[in-house]
């Protein structure tokens, strides 16, 4: 086996699962919030593609994407090319809909995907009473309101559909442990960038002569693509579909607490309430038995 594949083996058997997913939702909005700003001087397919590059050219020398293709059986194959093409079109649609909508309101439809993937893994009263306790939760946390812009809203919709090809898509590759899953992703990512290459190229270009733009958009993809993604396979190799699925309802509640850690913004009592529904869902779930050797499904 590789040596990157034992590291990472190593490093999800060390490190307990949930703490791997608490970091990846920690830079799952650090990212977002850094590539919002940038919108105005690099546009929505620039950030898109500066995302997708720098993290591909970061997975590159570790995981050889090309060897890992090439080595790959046709199934493989296949599989690498739609979670390529599924980060591709998520990262373009999400960035879309932010630059149209509310993150709030972009967020609460992708939720409402984790939740169709939860509900399929969901067999008993109590994950049933999960699951109601932690969408209770997330809506008092969200400020869910509709807006005008049909186009954001189709975005967003969009976004929220290609999440769940993600998770599943996700769960798939790391199926073969957690470091045959860091190694596929970073296959799937150069892939990713060969789709985005020509929608954000001459967006990119523009900022290219400016150094300061360039290192934030390198950052974005940092905190976007790698660290978040790479937590996610290690959280995933050991966990099922369902539990992972219901675990991103605590989204929500860590921006709420970064929110008032880093920005200064205050929870008030319906907060505080949500935050509390939310983590008593995520504590009283329990997942069907798994059959899988590492805990994926």
């Amino acid at each position: 086996m590789p040596a990157p594949s034992i590291t990472f083996d190593k490093a999800a058997g060390i490190v307990p699962a949930p703490a791997w997913f608490g970091v990846s939702a920690v830079f799952h909005y650090l990212g977002p919030s850094f590539a919002v700003l940038l919108f105005p001087a690099v546009g929505v397919f620039g950030v898109a593609w500066f995302r997708i590059a720098s993290a591909a050219l970061i997975f590159a020398p570790v995981t050889r994407p090309w060897q890992i293709f090439r080595e790959a059986d046709g199934r493989t194959r296949l599989l690498l090319l739609a979670l390529g093409f599924c980060l591709a079109a998520m990262n373009t649609a999400f960035y879309l809909a932010l630059d149209r909508l509310p993150m709030s309101l972009v967020a609460a439809m992708e939720f409402a995907g984790t939740v169709l993937v939860a509900l399929w893994g969901l067999r008993n009263r109590r994950n049933f009473l999960a699951l109601a306790l932690v969408i209770a939760g997330v809506l008092l946390l969200i400020d869910v309101r509709w807006e005008s812009d049909r186009f954001g809203l189709a975005f967003a919709l969009v976004n929220a559909v290609l999440f769940i090809a993600y998770i599943v898509l996700g769960h798939r590759i790391a199926e073969s442990g957690a470091g045959g899953g860091v190694q596929r992703l970073g296959a799937a990512m150069a892939i990713a960038f060969l789709f985005i290459l020509p929608v954000g190229l001459v967006q990119a270009i523009r900022a290219f002569s400016v150094p300061e733009l360039v290192l934030a958009g390198i950052g974005v993809g940092v905190c976007s693509s790698v660290i978040p993604y790479v937590t996610d396979q290690l959280a995933m190799s050991r966990l099922p579909r369902a539990t992972f699925a219901l675990m991103l309802a605590l989204l929500p509640a860590i921006a709420t607490v970064i929110g008032a850690l880093v920005l200064g913004q205050i929870p008030v009592g319906k907060d505080m309430v949500g935050i509390v529904l939310v983590m008593a869902g995520v504590a009283i779930h329990r997942p069907a038995v798994d059959k899988t050797p590492n805990g994926g499904v």
